[in-house]
């Protein structure tokens, strides 16, 4: 049984009033959508007309929600439904858990002290949500339409959406306009936020969308657009007549371009040598900063507030919001937070924890959380000169098992359903071709919304989950879908197969991790992985990788084989006196002769002395040892320099 918190409290928003309007007699009926291939934007244009709504607005406030995707009525990481994003949480409360409460991962990861897993904690009521949460409510009630049908119904949701905006104009006392520039109130409103900043910034970015205008086509196949309008000028000043708290900004370290404020991380001493919930530091003067971590909280905002503030928790850097795309900072980013599992790791990483608690283990990530989140990243990137590949931006589920009688605890978050295409797109650093079609390397990239492999468990163990668009691919042991899929000896020591769960990583290649080839036959693809070969399905029709270019490593003459680690420390010489030696323990794999794999950064070994409260005492322990990061699985790894030659594809 976890430590349970024992101080803080949730920190909820009484829910906002609604004024129930009449009943509006234009909605449509409800049912099954018209499958043509323009039916979305129409429905679009004539819930506009119907509420007196412009356009654009309408379509650029779903497009910040959802692009415009409904994703067959799954709703996201924070119960928001349909292509407005129309938000019922409470159903999901009863299966929410925070991730870092999860019993085997020691989200510290330094094995030189106790575990420091995370509290155990409880959802709040549905009585307890916020305003921002339980919009598809008052959607039904100001639309007349039945909560249901505004779930499953894209075009009952988005009437549903219109009916929010127009409601929001009303209470505005504004009239409704056909100029777009009018409704910047109203479109702030509509975000849920509580605080000006954030409801301007999200404002703001809806009317970006309006300026430079958007065309795709959706997860059901639809083809949506709407025309660039670069001579809107928005209404700012609405703004001030919401009566919206402004936020506490604090010392926090984020761009101007995203809405941040401090909710600081405790540091506090319990005595008998405990303390939490992070430790100090003096990054990057004392170490550099390589890594970003892509985290989901699996939780709500304000039981992840909660527990971030509690000293017997765990922390992290950053928690970004769904609904609107919030910041709040947690730590100065010169301080080590507990997050990823992995002490190496942790010592020279930022963590992102993004809001989302599992409605539904196929949930989805909205728009304005991918945006900010990006524009966070590029800040921290350009901060620290981070790289942006997939390298250094990494998801917790890419982060190693230090040491062997970890790898098995490590968490699967953000999990198979994040965008990385898109994501990357946003950080300006799209996953394009480098090389030719014979290139040694291949990143993987299948097209997210099409792309869309079976998943199991996520309801329960064994039984499909929806169909859902994917970053990821499967890996076989031969080029064949019926062939068995790749084992991961760390997961399953044993030498079972690894399993379509949605929480299984052995035998699974996410995009924008890059591989080395090791054979091409037709459709198919293989690559080194985990010490074998691995084969996923890439026709040249449809390909779920594209060609690229970088440096590879293969064990060094006369090696059969050479050890993988989890972490990059010091050989035993490079400790100083009162400094207790790390062990460098090899995972359980092998990286073997004729094998090669993408290498990443080039780092000493390191180790981060910090196991005590007072942080005079606390030492960077850095050796002659170098290492060579490598994309080894769906983990990254690290092999020692001398081990190994490098190559240039």
């Amino acid at each position: 049984m976890l430590r349970s918190a024992s101080r803080g409290r949730v920190l909820s928003l009484a829910a906002s009033a609604a004024l129930l309007l009449p009943l509006l007699s234009g909605a449509p009926p409800a049912g099954a959508d018209v499958p043509v291939a323009d039916s979305l934007q129409r429905r679009f244009e004539a819930a506009a007309e119907r509420h007196g709504v412009p356009g654009s607005v309408l379509l650029a406030v779903s497009y910040l929600q959802s692009r415009w995707d409904g994703h067959a009525g799954a709703p996201s990481v924070t119960g928001g439904y349909g292509p407005m994003h129309l938000t019922d949480a409470a159903t999901a409360l009863a299966r929410s858990a925070p991730h870092h409460s999860e019993d085997g991962e020691d989200a510290r990861g330094d094995t030189a002290r106790p575990a420091r897993t995370g509290a155990g904690t409880e959802p709040p009521s549905p009585e307890e949500l916020p305003a921002r949460l339980r919009t598809l409510e008052r959607a039904s009630a100001l639309s007349g339409i039945p909560a249901e049908e505004l779930r499953t119904s894209a075009a009952a949701n988005i009437e549903g959406g219109a009916a929010l905006l127009a409601a929001a104009q009303r209470e505005a006392g504004l009239a409704p306009s056909a100029d777009p520039a009018d409704w910047y109130g109203a479109v702030a409103r509509y975000s849920g936020a509580d605080d000006a900043a954030t409801a301007a910034a999200y404002a703001n970015d809806v009317f970006e969308v309006i300026r430079t205008g958007e065309e795709r086509v959706t997860d059901s196949g639809q083809r949506v657009a709407l025309p660039a309008a670069p001579d809107v000028v928005p209404e700012t000043g609405r703004l001030a007549a919401l009566g919206l708290r402004a936020p506490e900004r604090g010392p926090v370290e984020c761009p101007e371009t995203v809405a941040c404020e401090w909710i600081p991380a405790p540091y506090e001493e319990f005595g008998d040598g405990d303390y939490g919930n992070h430790d100090k530091a003096d990054r990057p003067v004392s170490q550099s900063i390589d890594y970003i971590v892509v985290h989901d909280t699996e939780g709500p905002w304000d039981v992840t507030l909660r527990l971030v503030q509690d000293p017997t928790y765990v922390s992290w850097q950053y928690s970004l919001r769904s609904s609107d795309g919030h910041v709040a900072q947690h730590l100065p980013l010169k301080d080590v937070g507990w997050h990823a599992g992995n002490w190496f790791v942790n010592a020279k990483s930022v963590g992102l924890e993004h809001e989302g608690f599992l409605t539904a283990p196929d949930s989805w990530y909205t728009e304005a959380m991918y945006r900010a989140s990006a524009r966070l990243v590029r800040y921290l990137a350009q901060r620290y000169d981070v790289p942006l590949d997939r390298q250094h931006i990494i998801g917790h589920d890419n982060v190693p098992g230090p040491v062997a009688s970890s790898v098995r605890g490590m968490h699967t978050d953000p999990g198979p359903y994040w965008d990385w295409a898109h994501y990357f797109r946003l950080l300006g650093r799209p996953l394009t071709p480098s090389a030719g079609p014979d290139a040694d390397v291949v990143t993987i990239r299948p097209e997210y919304a099409s792309h869309r492999p079976v998943y199991t468990g996520c309801s329960t163990a064994g039984q499909a989950c929806p169909p859902h668009g994917s970053g990821a691919v499967r890996l076989h042991t031969a080029p064949s879908a019926d062939a068995p899929l790749v084992k991961d000896i760390g997961l399953r020591p044993g030498g079972q197969d690894s399993t379509t769960g949605v929480n299984d990583t052995g035998a699974r290649a996410s995009t924008g991790q890059s591989y080395a080839v090791a054979e091409r036959r037709g459709d198919w693809t293989a690559i080194w992985y985990l010490g074998q070969k691995a084969w996923f399905h890439n026709p040249e029709a449809a390909p779920t990788a594209v060609n690229a270019r970088g440096p590879l490593v293969t064990p060094r003459e006369g090696l059969a084989e050479v050890p993988v680690y989890g972490r990059a420390y010091p050989e035993a010489s490079a400790y100083p006196a009162g400094v207790p030696v790390q062990a460098v323990s090899p995972l359980p794999y092998r990286l073997l002769a004729g094998q090669k794999y993408v290498a990443g950064l080039k780092t000493p070994g390191e180790y981060y002395y910090a196991p005590v409260f007072d942080s005079s005492n606390h030492r960077v322990v850095r050796g002659q040892e170098e290492y060579y990061q490598i994309q080894f699985g769906h983990r990254i790894a690290f092999v020692k320099a001398a081990d190994v030659r490098v190559s240039q594809d």
